[in-house]
């Protein structure tokens, strides 16, 4: 579970940023809403978080940091050589030449010994990348480091300087050919991590697993966003195309069931619809039942293996009586066995009615153009009991549109 990230330099965020979810410890874990960091922690974290603001306030940028680092560890090393970095920095002379700079605290195995061990104990790792200002961005630093458990504090497993040298302690398992090998192939623009998963380096090769969980509709998609990808991945996966009948009957849209035909062009969608001779091409459907079952196999897939899903505008797809319903997924321990999480950034503040304080974060933006993310309840004096939706719209937290 990722529980803490911090953004400088990206975007509209120009000064660092923390983002830290974890609950007080006399949080109420209503429905089950937070979860614990680990099997056992006592400290828990939202599953759900939702970002508010007005329009270019940098909710997307939060959103767009997240996705950058997963697409860090996942991809860069079989990104392009040379390519651009799929990032910008703060838009000011100092900035543009500045590092940028972030990190993520989030859950990993306690004894590195024991990766496959589904039940083995968990703890707390910590990754950072700074990479470098000017025009070819490149790593300055990169670290990993881990709390195991019972320790009094944070061990290094490997760190990356600004040469590309990598220094790595003994628990992260670096291997004389291996590390002959990272020199040689090690790019500047491209992770140790994934770069060592290439190499079978089984902590990193678990790390960027772990990073295949992250699903996102914002920066780098992992998969091609298009109502033609959508129904070939429906056809190739029957139990999907199950549930999304499941929910979509649920729904109650006047659509009976979805079923996708290959047909002389490819593989199409066809709605049933009660009352209606004839099932109808995804074509004439509204732009709200499009989007969900375009979206709807990467939150599946997130809830079915744990991981990340990273939703931009959620809510302008969605209809705002569905949304509460997509968001109870998250809660329900049933639905969400491994604790999966969902960041999404909102524009309907209606949905506020429908969420705790730690599950809350708003983003605000000056009159010199720069974002300050924090959450509602680091806003004194805001009582579970309040309507925070009234409150929200009333100026009583900031982060609303400025008219006049």
């Amino acid at each position: 579970m990722l529980h803490r990230l911090e953004i400088e330099n990206f975007y509209s965020i120009r000064d660092r940023q923390i983002i830290d979810l974890r609950a007080d410890a006399n949080a109420p874990n209503d429905a089950g809403r937070l979860a614990p960091l680990w099997k056992g922690a006592v400290e828990k974290a939202p599953k759900v978080v939702a970002l508010f603001g007005a329009n270019a306030s940098g909710k997307s940028n939060v959103l767009k940091a997240l996705s950058f680092i997963a697409w860090f560890l996942r991809d860069s090393f079989s990104a392009q050589r040379g390519s651009r970095m799929p990032f910008d920095r703060f838009n000011d002379e100092a900035m543009l030449l500045a590092p940028t700079r972030l990190a993520v605290d989030v859950v990993g195995p306690s004894d590195i010994a024991r990766l496959d061990d589904p039940a083995g104990e968990q703890c707390r790792y910590s990754y950072e990348v700074v990479l470098a200002g000017g025009a070819q961005p490149r790593v300055e630093r990169e670290s990993l480091h881990y709390r195991p458990l019972h320790a009094i504090r944070m061990s290094r497993l490997f760190e990356r300087d600004a040469r590309g040298a990598v220094e790595a302690s003994k628990p992260f398992g670096l291997k004389k050919g291996v590390s002959q090998a990272l020199e040689t192939i090690l790019r500047p623009d491209a992770s140790v991590i994934a770069t060592l998963a290439q190499l079978e380096h089984p902590l990193c090769k678990a790390i960027w697993r772990e990073a295949q969980f992250v699903e996102s509709n914002i920066l780098q998609e992992k998969q091609d966003g298009s109502e033609d990808f959508a129904a070939k991945y429906y056809l190739a996966n029957p139990k999907l195309m199950e549930m999304f009948n499941n929910e979509i009957a649920r729904f109650d849209l006047g659509i009976k069931g979805v079923r996708v035909v290959q047909g002389h062009n490819g593989a199409a969608a066809e709605f049933i619809h009660s009352n209606l001779h004839v099932p109808m091409p995804i074509a004439y459907e509204s732009h709200g039942t499009r989007q969900f079952m375009k979206m709807y196999p990467s939150l599946w897939r997130v809830l079915e293996n744990g991981g990340l899903a990273i939703m931009d505008e959620l809510d302008s797809a969605i209809h705002p009586m569905l949304l509460p319903e997509i968001l109870r997924w998250f809660h329900d321990p049933v639905r969400n066995p491994h604790n999966a999480q969902l960041w999404m950034s909102c524009q309907n503040a209606t949905l506020l009615e429908d969420l705790t304080k730690e599950e809350v974060l708003f983003c605000k933006k000056d009159a010199r153009g720069r974002t300050e993310i924090y959450g509602l309840r680091d806003i004194k004096s805001v009582r579970r009991t309040d309507n925070y939706y009234k409150q929200y719209l009333g100026g009583a937290y900031g982060a609303v549109p400025q008219i006049g």
